[in-house]
């Protein structure tokens, strides 16, 4: 069955950064597009970057672009989302995303926290 794992998640002082993985397992990786998406406290679930499934393709919510990096390793399954210059309004629970056959399957999400 399909499975994602975050991990890589913590806390960190604004302006840090924190690099988080999610791996993929139970499908062909490297066929599919992989998004990062984040909830924070009393808000909607919001899109922070997708990938395409060779990589060559990545796009980024407007507040994200120029901190945020989505990257990809099929070798190894996994996508990562290298976050810099965090500030406190990043603080969320992040997911990874994969649409297969029109149907969303998500990870169990990681905590991230941005304080000083």
């Amino acid at each position: 069955q399909v499975q994602l794992v975050e991990s890589g998640g913590g806390l960190v002082q604004p302006g840090g950064s924190l690099r988080l993985s999610c791996a993929g397992s139970g499908f062909t990786f490297k066929n599919y597009a992989m998004r990062w998406y984040r909830q924070a406290p009393g808000k909607e679930r919001e899109l922070v970057a997708d990938i395409s499934g060779t990589g060559g393709i990545r796009n980024y919510a407007d507040s994200m672009k120029g901190r945020f990096t989505i990257s990809r390793d099929n070798d190894k399954d996994t996508v990562y989302l290298q976050m810099n210059r965090l500030k406190p309004e990043s603080t969320a629970v992040y997911y990874c995303n994969a649409r297969i056959r029109y149907r969303d399957y998500w990870g169990q999400g990681t905590q991230v926290a941005v304080s000083s």
